[in-house]
C-alpha cells in the first residue's frame, strides 16, 4: 500500500510554504529599506548638526554653542556626533582637534557640501563637510565646517529595525499558520460527513449519495454514484442471469436426465438407439437455449469501449449469408442484395454478426411451410445503415410481433426455439445506438435492424 498522507498537512504546506517565501522576500526587501532609511536619516542629522554649529560659530565667534545645538551632538540617532570648525587660514575655530582621516579636499571657492566616509581614532565613521562664507570676529571668508558619527550606530539602528520587523512578520506568519491549520480542519468537515454516506454504502444497500457536498468534490460524487449504478445494474443482472438460467434450463435438463435413464432402460437395441437419438437433440436444443442465455447476456457488456472495432459491413452480411447457403437444408432461396457504398461501421462485429444470422435463422425456423425466399439488403444514409431482412413466410400480427419481442417469448406453443433471438438483435441495435423494427407484410416479414454511424 502507498505511504499515505494528511491532507490538512498537505493543504497547510501548499499556502504556507508560498507565503514563508513571500515573507522571505519581504525580510530582504525590508533589510535593504533599513539601510537606506537609515543613511538618509542620519545624513540627514548630520547636515542637521553641520548647520546649527555653523549657525554657532558665526554668532558666538567659536565661543560657545546653544544648548539645542549641544543637544543635537550628543544624541543624534543614538549617538554622539563629533564636530571641528576651521578658519580660512586653517587655524581651529571650535570643536575636536583631531580630525577624521578621508575628509575629501576642497578646491579654492568650492562651496559644494560633500559626505564621506573616514576613520576617527581607529574606527570607521560617516561624515558631513560643508564650506560657507561668513566673518567671524576679524576673520572673513571660507570657513570650514566638518561633523562626523560611528557607523555602529547605523549597524545598531539597522539591526533594531529588522528585529522589529522580525517579530512582526513572525507573529504574523504564526497567526496565519493556526488560522489556515484548523481553519482547513473545518472545512475538510464536508469530506468526513462523504466518508460516513460512503460507509453506510454495502453489497445491499447501493442507492446514489444525495446529500450537499461543496463544489470541489461534486465531480468525485457523480463518478461514485455512476460506479454504484454500475455495480448496482451488473449485480442485478447477474441476479436476472441467474433468475433466467434456472428457470429456462430446469426443463431441458430434466428431459434430458430423463432420456438419459430411458437409455439406460430400454428393452431392447433399436429402441436404445431411437431414445439416444432423442437425447441428442434434447442435448442439443439444451446447449442452444444455454449459448443464447449466454449471448443474450453479452449485449449488456457492450459498451463504447468494446464496440470500437471499425469493418465493412457488406463484408458481414455477406459472410452471413454465404455460410446459411452452404448450410440450407430447406431449399429456401437466400439472397443478399450489397449496399453500392461501401460502409464502414464501429462497433461489436461478434455481436452484429450474431444479430443478423438471428434475424435469418427466425425466418428460417419460423416462416412456416410455405417459406421459400428470404432476401437481406443494405440500406444506408449519412447517420445510419440498416440490414434489411424480408420473407416470404407466414409473418406476424401486431400482437405477434409484441410477443415475440419480448425476453423468452414465444407465438405459439408448437413454435419452438428459446424465444431469445429477437431480444437479443433489438439488444445489439440499442446497443449501438439502433434499434429494431418488425412489420407484417402479405405475405411474411420485414425486420429492419439499424446501427448508427457516428458510434454508441
Amino acid at each position: 500500500m502507498k505511504r499515505t498522507y494528511s491532507l490538512r498537512l498537505r493543504l497547510t504546506l501548499i499556502i504556507l510554504v508560498p507565503l514563508l517565501f513571500v515573507a522571505g522576500a519581504t525580510g530582504l526587501w525590508q533589510l535593504n529599506n533599513a539601510r537606506v532609511t537609515a543613511n538618509e536619516v542620519f545624513d540627514r542629522s548630520l547636515q542637521s548638526a553641520a548647520l546649527s554649529v555653523t549657525n554657532d560659530v558665526a554668532l558666538s565667534g567659536g565661543d560657545a554653542l546653544a544648548p539645542a545645538t549641544r543637544k543635537i551632538l550628543s544624541d543624534t540617532s543614538g549617538g554622539p556626533v563629533f564636530y571641528h570648525v576651521y578658519a580660512p587660514d586653517g587655524v581651529i575655530v571650535a570643536g575636536y582637534a583631531t580630525p577624521p582621516v578621508g575628509i575629501p579636499l576642497a578646491g579654492d571657492g568650492d562651496l559644494s557640501p560633500v559626505y564621506f566616509n573616514g576613520v576617527y581614532l581607529g574606527r570607521e565613521v560617516r561624515g558631513y563637510r560643508m564650506r560657507t562664507r561668513m566673518q567671524v570676529d576679524d576673520f572673513s571668508g571660507i570657513f570650514t565646517t566638518t561633523v562626523w558619527q560611528e557607523v555602529t550606530i547605523r549597524a545598531a539602528f539597522v539591526r533594531d529595525l529588522m528585529l522589529r520587523s522580525l517579530i512582526t512578520i513572525s507573529s504574523i506568519i504564526t497567526s496565519l499558520s493556526l488560522i489556515v491549520w484548523f481553519g482547513i480542519r473545518i472545512g475538510l468537515h464536508p469530506l468526513n460527513d462523504l466518508q460516513q454516506a460512503i460507509d453506510l454504502r454495502s453489497g445491499e444497500v447501493l442507492k446514489p449519495i444525495q446529500r450537499a457536498v461543496p463544489v470541489e468534490v461534486e465531480g468525485i460524487v457523480r463518478t461514485l454514484n455512476r460506479l454504484l449504478a454500475q455495480v448496482s445494474e451488473a449485480m442485478a443482472t447477474q441476479n436476472e442471469f441467474i433468475s433466467n438460467a434456472a428457470h429456462q434450463l430446469r426443463n431441458p435438463i430434466a428431459g434430458v436426465l430423463a432420456l438419459a435413464e430411458s437409455v439406460r432402460s430400454a428393452p431392447s437395441d433399436a429402441s436404445m438407439r431411437e431414445r439416444a437419438d432423442d437425447l441428442v437433440d434434447a442435448a442439443k436444443e439444451t446447449s442452444q437455449l444455454a449459448q443464447k442465455l449466454l449471448t443474450y447476456e453479452r449485449t449488456k457488456s457492450i459498451s463504447p469501449v468494446s464496440a470500437k472495432e471499425t469493418f465493412a459491413i457488406n463484408d458481414l452480411v455477406s459472410g452471413v449469408t454465404k455460410e446459411y447457403c452452404r448450410r440450407n437444408t430447406h431449399g429456401v432461396s437466400i439472397t443478399f442484395e450489397t449496399a453500392a457504398d461501401t460502409m464502414s461501421v464501429a462497433g461489436d462485429r461478434t455481436m452484429i454478426r450474431e444479430a443478423v444470422s438471428n434475424l435469418i435463422d427466425n425466418a428460417l425456423k419460423h416462416g412456416g411451410p410455405d417459406l421459400s425466399r428470404i432476401s437481406i439488403r443494405l440500406e444506408t444514409s449519412p447517420e445510419e445503415v440498416t440490414v434489411v431482412v424480408t420473407d416470404n413466410g407466414v409473418g406476424l400480427t401486431d400482437a405477434q410481433i409484441q410477443t415475440a419481442l419480448q425476453r423468452f417469448g414465444q407465438v405459439s406453443e408448437n413454435s419452438g426455439g428459446s424465444g431469445l433471438g429477437l431480444p437479443i438483435v433489438e439488444r445489439v441495435a440499442e446497443r449501438h445506438g439502433g434499434g429494431l423494427k418488425l412489420q407484417g407484410l402479405q405475405p411474411g416479414l420485414e425486420a429492419r435492424f439499424t446501427l448508427a454511424l457516428k458510434g454508441i
